[in-house]
């Protein structure tokens, strides 16, 4: 009964959409109140019911109704509680519906936040919203229902994925949808603005704290789901440029770019078009990594469907919302004029190289990614991209960024001077080539690799504290220092966390060290200066898996540091095994334990890793993630607030 009430929940859901969709559009081009003010109720509706239909999937996972096909498919009665609710987001349908859900949950917030906004954008911003729901409401009504039933309900399930039975990826995927879906809303607002024919400082200060808000889910989805891969997969690596990773990856590049541009749009009224034109295309990339996931044309370990169906579906919806925001876009390119005047070096100018930068690397990271894609149906060859190509097309552009980012950020508006910028940034420099000299000195190799990134990252971090420190003054900086605007912390936090990655990957592809042995029973053996001993191997029985757990003994010169317990799992009902790694982590360095197979002379196959700086690449996505927040949180960005109240309340379409 719950089940359908919750399919019912979703039809409502849809039809209360559509209504949104087209009356208050109606409303605003008319300038009716009462229309206009249709748009809000049916936010706050549209949501709760869609909310009420993911509870209800919800609890048919929790109580293993297996009269669902969903829940057989993805469920099993002795899995963990953890994992039969992160079930309802493991699979494609769910996976949807909880896209939906937060489209819908923006869509709400819009209306609950947006009380500063003029009463024509408001209602062309929610019609926007709805009409995005309007698409994903069709798509799984009519091709990903996940309330279909079974015709004879089996006796237990399928089981997960085991890969995804993982408290990293439980929570990775609802993150990385706030992110991807938070997006659309600042494509909702600029069409509105193309609508209304006015892009000014106003709108440009609304539309920044929900793509920050976008950016910041996003990192930290990202951030997980590199972790996840790094420790679960048994590979050790934090990045494979696979097309499922590059799908999240451009839309946070454009993201990144949409929010530099449009602080230019709010303080002096510039690249409005440009501003637009990202806040297109980052939904639009957003959308393109949903095609790449679900559609089944690009192969992928994380792919959720192998189905044209829907990946047509999709590329429709693409198209359609795409193609008709560039067209609007083409259309009222007059009523984007700058007003702002900037010289070559200021600011403006910084921002502008920043977004270029970002930008072409979003499209190196595109082109690799689709390029398989376009070779096999335009040549007949079958091509893979690997991280090869991606290294060597994609790190120049960050190398860059990473040069200039804290002059940029240092420039006064208007008009600069390369010289009174750079000034105060020496001290910076001198330390970020002193700790690179000291790299190059102590490395055994003699690859600049290392030594460069040691040098951005440290020049980020020095960087952004100069930065903070020269907003101080020159009397009682202290005290200033403690009432900054949070924003001006926000900035500081995010580009030194940006440094600390930079710094973090660096290191790690720099200075790993690998050993791969057969191993006997109490054996040791060293790696980096560490010694390790294989002291026992057992057979675990987990609540849904049976383990071959090992036991390794981790000390250096003689001193007892850890006990490592790498695993291989085997999952009877899903029939897959998996790799549990054993990691020893420290604040400079990770030591990485696999167990492999039995060998013929009674030994087992061992693999170590000396991992430095690993944990660099993580915290640093945490600082990125808490600048974020911290600038969101200044009363200055809230949503609305200090919004030019006494702009006219739009000016209808013509």
């Amino acid at each position: 009964m719950i089940t359908e009430l919750g399919h019912f929940a979703l039809i409502l859901a849809a039809l209360v959409a559509v209504v949104q969709a087209i009356v208050p559009l109606i409303g605003a081009h008319k300038r009716w109140p009462g229309w206009m003010a249709v748009a809000e109720p049916a936010a706050n509706l549209q949501f709760l019911l869609t909310a009420f239909s993911f509870a209800a999937l919800t609890y048919a996972f929790v109580t293993s109704d297996f009269s669902l096909r969903l829940v057989v498919a993805n469920s099993h009665s002795a899995k963990p509680m953890l994992y039969k609710v992160s079930g309802v987001w493991g699979n494609h349908e769910g996976s949807m519906l909880l896209w939906v859900l937060i489209l819908t949950l923006f869509g709400a917030m819009a209306a609950w936040f947006g009380g500063n906004l003029p009463p024509t954008l408001k209602a062309r911003v929610l019609a926007v919203q709805s009409a995005v729901s309007v698409a994903f409401f069709a798509f799984i009504l009519f091709t990903s229902n996940p309330f279909l039933r079974m015709a004879v309900p089996p006796f237990d399930g399928q089981d997960l994925n085991p890969l995804l039975q993982d408290p990293g990826l439980a929570f990775h995927p609802p993150f990385l949808y706030l992110g991807y879906v938070g997006l659309s809303m600042a494509f909702s607002f600029a069409v509105a603005a193309l609508i209304e024919g006015r892009v000014d400082a106003a709108w440009g200060r609304w539309v920044r704290p929900w793509t920050l808000a976008a950016w910041i889910f996003l990192t930290i989805g990202i951030g997980l789901g590199s972790w996840w891969a790094y420790y679960e997969l048994g590979w050790g690596g934090f990045w494979f440029w696979d097309p499922v990773e590059n799908a999240s990856f451009m839309p946070w590049l454009i993201a990144a770019a949409l929010l530099h541009s449009a602080v230019v749009v709010e303080k002096r009224e510039s690249l409005k078009s440009w501003t637009i034109l990202l806040a297109i295309m980052a939904f639009g990339f957003s959308l393109i990594g949903t095609f790449i996931v679900r559609s089944g044309v690009i192969t992928s370990v994380h792919a959720f469907a192998n189905d044209p169906e829907r990946g047509v579906f999709i590329l429709a919806i693409l198209a359609v919302f795409m193609g008709g925001a560039l067209m609007l876009f083409t259309a009222r390119a007059t009523a984007m004029e700058a007003k702002g005047v900037f010289g070559l070096i200021s600011r403006e100018s910084g921002l502008v190289l920043n977004n270029i930068l970002l930008a072409v690397s979003c499209f190196v990271v595109f082109i690799g990614t689709i390029w398989p894609l376009v070779a096999e149906i335009a040549f007949d060859r079958k091509l893979s991209v690997g991280a090869p190509f991606f290294n060597m097309a994609f790190s120049p552009f960050m190398l860059v960024l990473g040069l200039v980012l804290p002059i940029g950020a240092m420039m006064p508006w208007k008009r600069a001077s390369i010289r009174r910028t750079f000034k105060p940034l020496v001290p910076a420099l001198v330390l970020a080539l002193a700790l690179a000299g000291l790299a190059w000195a102590m490395q055994s190799g003699r690859s600049l690799f290392g030594p460069i990134g040691v040098f951005l990252g440290a020049w980020l971090v020095a960087g952004a504290a100069v930065d903070l420190w020269s907003r101080t003054g020159r009397s009682g900086r202290f005290a200033r220092l403690t009432r900054l605007p949070r924003a001006d912390w926000g900035k500081a936090v995010a580009h030194g966390g940006l440094g600390i990655t930079m710094l973090g990957v660096a290191g790690l592809m720099a200075w790993e060290q690998e050993d791969i042995r057969v191993v006997q029973l109490n054996e040791p053996f060293e790696v980096a200066g560490y010694t390790l001993r294989l002291t026992e191997v057992n057979r675990v029985q987990g609540p849904n898996y049976f383990s071959t757990m090992a036991t390794m003994e981790l000390s250096k010169d003689g001193r007892a540091i850890s006990t490592l317990h790498p695993e291989k799992r085997q999952y009877p009902v899903a029939r897959m095994p998996t790799t549990e790694a054993a990691i020893d982590g420290g604040f400079l360095r990770d030591i990485y334990a696999v167990i492999g197979d039995p060998q013929e002379n009674g030994g087992w196959a061992v693999r170590v890793y000396y991992k430095p700086l690993a944990n660099w690449i993580w915290g640093g996505s945490i600082l990125m993630a808490l600048g974020g927040a911290l600038s969101l949180s200044d009363r200055r960005y809230r949503v609305a607030a200090g919004a030019r109240k006494r702009q006219p309340a739009g000016v209808p379409a013509e």
